[in-house]
Parts: C-alpha cells; sequence; structure tokens
C-alpha cells in the first residue's frame, strides 16, 4: 500500500454556511469528523488539517490533531494545500490527497480508491487521480452535481455540470452510466507545485470547475470507481440532516452493542 498524506483544507468563512467546519451539534466539530474519517484510510499514513483561522487550529489541537496555519486569502483548497506541503516540507514525489473539510461521512475506501487511481496510471502518465460513483439520471440535470466521462482505461475525458453523456437516440443500445464525480484529489507534491503556476483556462472559467485546467493543458486523471457517493455540507440543513443520520447510527451501535450483535 502506497502511503499518502492527507490534507483538509480548511477556511472559516462559507458563503451559504458561516463556520460550518466548526460545527458541532454532534459533540465533534465537522472538521475532526472529516479528519477522523480520513485516518481510517490504510493509504494515508498522516492527516493533517490547513487551517485559515486560529479557532480551526484550537479545535483541531483540542482533539489532538495535526494543524498548519495557512494564509486567509487562498483562491481555492488547491492553492491551501500547496502551501500546506511547502509548510510541511514535503518533497516533491509524496503523495498528497486533498480531502474536503466538509464531508463528514467520507469513506476511507474513497481515498484508497483515489490513490490507487494515480499510482496505478502513472505510468501510463497520469499526474492527478479521484474517483466516481453512479449517478441516478434524474440527477443528471441538476448543475450542482458534478459530472465526468471516462475512456475505457479509466482517463477522464471531460467533467460538467451538464448532463453527460447526452444520449441522442434512445434505441441505440444501453446508454452508458452517468457518473457523479467525488471531489477528492490526488497528486505528487510536485505536480501540485506546477498546478499552482498554470493560467486559469477557458473551459474551467466557463464551468467552474478546477479540473479541467489539468486537462485543458494536456494532463491526464485518472478516475477511479467507487459504489457510492459520501454527503457534503453546504448549508445548514444539510448539516442538521447529518446530525440526525449521525445521532441515529449511535443509538443503533448502542443498541447492538447491548445485544451483543
Amino acid at each position: 500500500m502506497h502511503t499518502a498524506v492527507g490534507i483538509i483544507p480548511a477556511r472559516l468563512a462559507s458563503t451559504r454556511f458561516p463556520e460550518k467546519v466548526l460545527a458541532d451539534r454532534t459533540g465533534r466539530t465537522l472538521v475532526q469528523h472529516v479528519y477522523e474519517s480520513a485516518a481510517q484510510a490504510a493509504s494515508l499514513s498522516r492527516v493533517v488539517v490547513a487551517a485559515d483561522d486560529e479557532r480551526i487550529v484550537r479545535a483541531v489541537r483540542a482533539f489532538g490533531g495535526e494543524v498548519v496555519m495557512t494564509a486567509v486569502d487562498h483562491p481555492n483548497g488547491t492553492s491551501r494545500l500547496r502551501e500546506a506541503a511547502e509548510r510541511l516540507g514535503l518533497p516533491d514525489d509524496q503523495i498528497v490527497v486533498n480531502l474536503q473539510g466538509d464531508e463528514p461521512e467520507l469513506d476511507p475506501n474513497t481515498v484508497n480508491t483515489a490513490v490507487a487511481a494515480l499510482v496505478t496510471t502513472e505510468p501510463r502518465g497520469a499526474v492527478v487521480g479521484t474517483v466516481a460513483a453512479p449517478l441516478e439520471p434524474s440527477e443528471a440535470g441538476n448543475p450542482n452535481v458534478v459530472k465526468v466521462v471516462r475512456a475505457l482505461d479509466g482517463r477522464a475525458l471531460y467533467f460538467s455540470r451538464s448532463p453527460i453523456p447526452h444520449v441522442r437516440d434512445a434505441t441505440s443500445g444501453q446508454p452508458p452510466a452517468y457518473l457523479r464525480h467525488v471531489g477528492i484529489y490526488v497528486y505528487r507534491v510536485g505536480f501540485l507545485t506546477r498546478y499552482a503556476t498554470m493560467p486559469g483556462t477557458p473551459l474551467e472559467r466557463a464551468e467552474q470547475l478546477e479540473q479541467l485546467r489539468v486537462l485543458e493543458h494536456g494532463h491526464t486523471i485518472a478516475v477511479g470507481l467507487i459504489d457510492c457517493a459520501h454527503p457534503g455540507i453546504d448549508t445548514p440543513g444539510q448539516y442538521e440532516a447529518f446530525v440526525a443520520r449521525w445521532k441515529s447510527r449511535q443509538v443503533s451501535e448502542k443498541d447492538d452493542r447491548q445485544t451483543g450483535r
């Protein structure tokens, strides 16, 4: 198993849900849930939070996590990740995993699959690994759900907010399944540094999707497959739903312990 360093870019500001990484109605902050889930991944030897505020630093240290302070004004999580890698002194060949700080139900297997996607396809030119999961056709038209289409060998052909692929003729046989892109990225530190210096690209700006910059500059993204996507937290309502699921699981686990199951 190749060991990677998981880095969680965590910023305090959030338009739809301010300070969500510190939401703690489960008794743990949102960022702690992400940290503890990621730490279970066999492919990670270390997990670090890249914070932009002292309150996040204090919250992470309170549960015994590792944290590094980064600048407030990064344009995106990838830029923050690069600064964190520099501050941690990670070498160019170190594999790093960009973990989303608002996905508390992250499946450790998702991390392992993304790391494997990069490592197994690097000899064929891949510089980024990520994952996708099956998507219900009813969700394909939602622009907030990013879709991806793959080549037969697993390379990403395109990412879009539009429903791709488009099936022109329903009688042309079994259509390919829709795939939801899961926002986890794996790369070597050396490519992460290169990416940060690449100019923005037209498709990236049009779709507002960072990963398109990689494709437009001619690089390869490998896409592994997982069974289902884990939900992220963008709004207070989604957080409330997560809290309800978490509490339900706690009750179920308590009942199992009491009955010896």
